[in-house]
C-alpha cells in the first residue's frame, strides 16, 4: 500500500491591495513560484480598478478577502493576519502589491525563524526595481524619534550582506512568527499607513523578541506604487503617526531626554510641509495626531509598558543616536544637542 503524505503549508503571505491591478500579477506570480511553498492571501481593500476581476479570472487559487472599503495598510494586513491565525499558520508574511520576491524569499526568511526561536520577525534585503539600489535592509529608530530604512538609495555593493539584528522590519516584505503576534497583538489600525511596522516592531522588542535582517532573502520594490495615488498622503500620514510610536512605546527614562529633539523634529517637518503648500494635509495630520495621542498615552501605553520584559538599558541600546542620513535641514539644529546618548 502506497501512502501519500501531504505536508501542510505553514506559511501564508498577505498582500494588501488597493487599486494595484498593474502590479498585482507580477507580485502573485513571484510568490507562487517560491522554492518553499506558501499560501497567498490577497486582501482586496476596496479597489475600483479591476483588481478583483483579475484575481477571480487569473488567480482562483489565491485566497481573496474582499473588504468593502480601503482599510489602509494596517487594517488590510490585519484582515489577512486574522485569517492566517484562525487557520493555524506558523509564519505570516506581509508583502507589498508593488513588490516582486526572489524565488528563495520565503525559504530564507522562514529558515531564519526556524533556526532561532527568539526571533519574532525576519526581514529581507529589499532592493528597488532596478535590483541595484537599496530600499531597505531593516529600519532603525533614532534618538530624534525619526525611523528610517537602513541603506535607502545606496548602491548595493555588499555592504549589508551580513545577517544582523535590526530595530524594525519593513512591513512591505517581512515574515512574522504567529506565536509572537498572538502575544503582542496585530497592527495598530489607527496608523492606517506609515510607521505601523515600526510600532509593531517596537512592541515586539519590548516583549523580548528579536528582529533579524537576513540578506539571503531578496525582494524588489516599486516604491510609492500605492501612496503616490493620493495627493499629500505621505505628509498627512507622517504628521499623524510619527509621534504615536514614541508615545506608545518608549520607556519613560529613555523618552525624557528624547522629547526636546522629537518636538523640534516634528514641528520642523510640519512647517516645512506648510512652506511647500501642503497646508490642509499638514494641519489635518497634526490635529489627528493630537487626538490619537491621548488614547496612546493614557490607554495603550500603560498596557504595553506593563508587559515589557526587557530593561530600559536594552531599549536605549537599540535606539540609534543622531538623525537619519537624509534629514539635512535638521542637521543644522543638531549642534544644540551636544550629547546624543
Amino acid at each position: 500500500m502506497i501512502r501519500t503524505i501531504i505536508m501542510k503549508i505553514k506559511t501564508a503571505v498577505v498582500i494588501p491591495n488597493w487599486n494595484g491591478e498593474k502590479y498585482l500579477a507580477l507580485c502573485i506570480n513571484s510568490l507562487s513560484a517560491q522554492s518553499q511553498k506558501c499560501d497567498v492571501i490577497v486582501v482586496e481593500n476596496g479597489s475600483v480598478d479591476g483588481s478583483l476581476e483579475l484575481l477571480k479570472n487569473k488567480f482562483p487559487e489565491v485566497i481573496t478577502l474582499v473588504q468593502e472599503k480601503n482599510l489602509g495598510f494596517a487594517g488590510g494586513v490585519n484582515a489577512g493576519i486574522r485569517y492566517a491565525l484562525e487557520n493555524n499558520y506558523e509564519f505570516i508574511g506581509l508583502f507589498n502589491n508593488d513588490a516582486i520576491a526572489h524565488k528563495d524569499w520565503v525559504k530564507n526568511l522562514v529558515g531564519e525563524l526556524e533556526s532561532d526561536q527568539n526571533s519574532g520577525i525576519v526581514t529581507c534585503k529589499l532592493l528597488k526595481k532596478d535590483k541595484k539600489h537599496i530600499d531597505s535592509t531593516g529600519d532603525l529608530y533614532t534618538s530624534w524619534g525619526l525611523p528610517y530604512p537602513r541603506g535607502r538609495d545606496e548602491l548595493d555593493s555588499g555592504q549589508y550582506d551580513e545577517k544582523s539584528e535590526v530595530f524594525s522590519a519593513s512591513g512591505g516584505a517581512s515574515i512574522y512568527r504567529a506565536e509572537m503576534l498572538k502575544q503582542i497583538g496585530i497592527f495598530d489600525e489607527d496608523f492606517f499607513a506609515y510607521y505601523e511596522d515600526v510600532d509593531i516592531s517596537f512592541r515586539a522588542q519590548l516583549a523580548g523578541w528579536k528582529i533579524v535582517y537576513q540578506p539571503k532573502a531578496e525582494a524588489y520594490h516599486q516604491i510609492g506604487g500605492t501612496s503616490s495615488k493620493i495627493k499629500d498622503f505621505t505628509t498627512y500620514q507622517t504628521l499623524k503617526n510619527l509621534p504615536l510610536v514614541y508615545w506608545k512605546n518608549v520607556p519613560f527614562s529613555v523618552a525624557a531626554p528624547m522629547w526636546p529633539k522629537i518636538f523640534i523634529a516634528y514641528w520642523s517637518i510640519f512647517f516645512s510641509a506648510l512652506l511647500k503648500g501642503k497646508v490642509i494635509a499638514s494641519i489635518k495630520g497634526a490635529v489627528k495626531c493630537h487626538v490619537f495621542m491621548f488614547k496612546k498615552l493614557f490607554i495603550e501605553r500603560p498596557k504595553i509598558q506593563k508587559s515589557k520584559t526587557v530593561s530600559n538599558e536594552y531599549i536605549k541600546s537599540i535606539i540609534t543616536p543622531g538623525l537619519p542620513p537624509n534629514a539635512y535641514k535638521l542637521q543644522r539644529l543638531r549642534r544644540f544637542f551636544v550629547s546624543e546618548s
